[in-house]
């Protein structure tokens, strides 16, 4: 027998996923996987519903059904400021996991090198490899998750082709400020590197922080590829919508690529989640809100308990300190966790590149009864889990 692809030889399989198999074996709540227990708008539902009946169980236009990307375009120029051609800028993929892949296919070649900061999702280090390109990781210090900008500096003097920039980002909840965004745009400039950016979590930001879109700064439009999804937005995960948004050049490339991985997102789903694309300010604000006091009740929880953890300024991550415990694998502890405890979480070793083993994910995404059933566990954990 030939011997497989040695690209593959230096990551598994997802570990944030395996969680969730073992949160299912052992009855656990599953707080490891970032994905909803309540449902989707029922505006969204009812249009769906419609059109199970409707004329769209074909192929849509490959990068995207044209009212989506003009719905898409106008929502996006909305909370942007910044105009874009729903027929030349816009890329419907199948999730911003298949956004993230494209984009980097699109951008690299093998032997180009990639910033990736950590710690990251997952999926940055496994598509930068995939792609054939080296990730050179910066580290983001803990607990405010700050960057040294001479240490950045250092990996853009290596003349990586591109960065990834998540924000907010998964894991550790940070929201760039714009001062932090201008040195890495203005490094980006310097070095004539791409930005990649990963946003899906732009509506889940906490006051007082804000969200800019790199894209927006000067000179930077060209220069960014921004990938996102419909799917925490709207609570819709498992409808795989996502898309890129970059300028015309890019996007013509990029609409090859994922021509060639996927052919196009699925068109019934791309028609109801217009529905959701056209809501209006009030939505987005009750989505903050809602977020806000699931992330109160939770930290609230935390707290009481005694489980010292981060304070997340956007999406709905927390990584928990689990140093006092004494155990060597954050996953041999997640297993058991999720055994002993009834909890599902991620090892944090699995978004780090550097050697640390001392936090473990949780979200908070969930309905209040579930959170509070999760935190009514947790507080069995000295006892449980203490070696």
């Amino acid at each position: 027998m030939p011997s497989l692809s040695l690209r593959t030889a230096d990551f598994t399989d997802s570990v944030i996923r395996r969680m969730t198999r073992i949160s299912n074996k052992f009855g656990a709540v599953n707080l490891s996987q970032g994905f909803p227990d309540f449902e989707p708008p029922e505006e969204i539902l009812r249009r769906l519903e419609q059109v199970a009946h409707e004329d769209f169980h074909q192929y849509s236009i490959t990068w995207g059904a044209q009212n989506f990307r003009e719905a898409l375009a106008k929502k996006y120029e909305h909370f942007s400021g910044q105009h874009i051609d729903p027929n030349a800028e816009i890329v419907v993929t199948c999730g911003s996991t298949e956004a993230m892949m494209a984009a980097m296919m699109t951008v690299t070649d093998p032997g180009d090198k990639v910033i990736v900061f950590s710690p990251f999702y997952e999926n940055y280090g496994a598509d930068t490899i995939l792609s054939g390109a080296e990730p050179i990781y910066v580290p983001l210090t803990p607990p405010d998750f700050g960057f040294d900008p001479e240490v950045l500096e250092d990996a853009f003097r290596l003349h990586p082709k591109a960065l990834i920039l998540c924000n907010p980002s998964n894991p550790c909840g940070k929201v760039f400020t714009y001062d932090e965004l201008k040195i890495i745009a203005d490094l980006a400039v310097k070095y004539d590197s791409f930005i990649i950016t990963d946003e899906v979590y732009e509506h889940i930001v906490y006051e007082p922080h804000k969200h800019v879109y790199i894209s927006t700064l000067p000179g930077m439009k060209d220069r960014v590829i921004q990938c996102s999804s419909l799917s925490k937005t709207y609570s819709i995960t498992g409808w795989r919508l996502g898309y890129i948004i970059a300028s015309p050049e890019i996007t013509d490339t990029a609409r090859k690529v994922h021509d060639f991985l996927t052919v196009g997102a699925a068109a019934p789903l791309q028609e109801a989640a217009v529905t959701g694309l056209e809501f209006g300010d009030d939505y987005y604000a009750g989505l903050r809100k809602e977020y806000t006091e699931k992330r109160g009740l939770f930290l609230d929880g935390l707290d009481r308990i005694g489980i010292p953890h981060t304070v997340p300024q956007g999406a709905y991550y927390i990584l928990i300190d689990i140093s006092e415990y004494g155990y060597e694998d954050d996953l041999d502890f997640c297993e058991k966790l999720a055994e002993r405890v009834g909890v599902g979480a991620v090892p944090g070793s699995s978004f780090f590149k550097e050697p640390e083993n001392r936090y473990i994910r949780l979200h908070f995404a969930k309905k209040n009864e579930t959170l509070n059933e999760a935190l009514n566990r947790l507080d069995n954990i000295k006892k449980m889990m203490t070696k």
